[in-house]
Formats: C-alpha cells, structure tokens, sequence
C-alpha cells in the first residue's frame, strides 16, 4: 500500500477487561465526517486493540507527533497479550475523561471516541478479510496549549508524523494554503 502516502497514524490506546492498557500505530487511519466527528481505522487480523475496542466499545486516537516518533515505533513491538505498551514503551498515560481507556499525556492531541461500528468487509468472493474497520464518534477532545497558535491548531508546531509504506515515514514541516475554494464558471 506503498502507492497510497502519505498516511497518518491513529496511535491507538485502548484497555483490556482485565485494566491492561493497549497502545498501537495504525496508518489505515483517517477521519470518517465532521458532522459529527467521526474517526475509522482498520486493524489486519485480531489484536490486542481490535479486541479491547470490541469489548469495551471505546478507543482514543493520539497523534503521533515528530517528538514522539521513537515511542510510537516501540509501541508498535508485537507484544503479547497482558502487557501494556505504555509501560513497554516508556510512555507516560493520562486517564481518559469520557471513555475509560488512558491517553498519551505528551501527545499535542488525543480525541475519545465511542465505537459506532465494526465492519468486517469480505472481498470479490464474498470470503471475509482478515480486516477489522472501526468506526468512532469523537466524544472529547484534548488539545495542548502549547499547539495552538492564532488560534489554531499548528500543524508546524505538532509535525505529525506519516506512514510512507515499507518501513518509512516523513514528517509535516511545511505548510501552505491555497485561498478560497474554486468556484464553477461555464465560461460566459
């Protein structure tokens, strides 16, 4: 999926029923609508996440940001089941507000979300994927101050980090707008 780049990583937490807390990098991320906020990610087979998420009906999306890229790659280490990735990883968790799963504390932003759906899609052939697509509603948000610049969440600032395929990632540092929407003229 080298062809589709860049993509950005939901770093995912989640908590098992057992109270372990989860945390995984997922680059088959993105947002779903604004109205009202809605986040997706999809997880290859059934892991530790993609069954907490499932059970507890709740995850949290961190954004993985330049200074914490190590982490985020550490945390993807296939761990097994029981052992929480913030510990593994050295990350420092805070407790969630409206979902019971804990977020990066350094993360520049973290959203809780409430699982809407669970979508196992099935291919040409009607076999089913070993794909699991997650479907969130956004429920509270934490942005850092420290992020906000005019008012606004500065992407320059964050320098969130993206999933090229392979083994490679690029990093946002420049930014630019391109004015107002285009408006349609049939030429008169």
């Amino acid at each position: 999926m080298a062809l589709i780049a860049p993509r950005p990583i939901g770093w995912i937490s989640s908590l098992s029923e057992n109270g372990i807390a989860n945390l995984a990098p997922y680059s088959f991320f993105n947002g779903v609508g604004a109205n009202p906020k809605m986040l997706m990610f999809s997880s290859e087979g059934i892991k530790d996440s993609a069954t907490n998420i499932a059970a507890s009906g709740e995850f949290t999306f961190n954004i993985v940001s330049d200074n914490l890229k190590d982490e985020m790659y550490r945390s993807s280490t296939p761990c097994p089941a029981g052992v929480s990735e913030f510990e593994y990883a050295n990350i420092e968790s805070a407790p969630g507000e409206l979902v019971k799963c804990p977020r990066v504390a350094s993360a520049y932003a973290s959203m809780e979300c409430k699982v809407l759906h669970v979508i196992n899609p099935i291919d040409l052939n009607g076999d089913k994927t070993n794909n699991h697509i997650f479907i969130g509603q956004v429920v509270g948000i934490h942005i850092s101050e420290d992020a906000v610049r005019d008012g606004r969440f500065d992407l320059t600032v964050v320098k969130p980090v993206s999933r090229l395929g392979y083994l490679d990632f690029a990093t946002v540092t420049d930014v630019y707008g391109m004015g107002p929407m285009p408006q349609y003229s049939n030429g008169e």
